[in-house]
């Protein structure tokens, strides 16, 4: 009775494939990580700082 409304559409849909949040999702080149995540693993996803 208690069971969640299964999403459709929207953001709450999408959630991070690592940790499950759905804030600041980064969902360019089908990433689907929080941009939390991004900081922790971008370099050995191969992406480099430009500064």
């Amino acid at each position: 009775m208690n069971e969640k409304k299964k999403r459709t559409t929207g953001s709450g849909r999408r959630s991070c494939v690592r940790c499950g949040n759905h804030n600041g999702l980064i969902r360019r080149y089908g990433l689907n990580i929080c941009r939390r995540c991004f900081r922790e693993v971008a370099s050995s996803l191969g992406f480099t700082k430009f500064r």
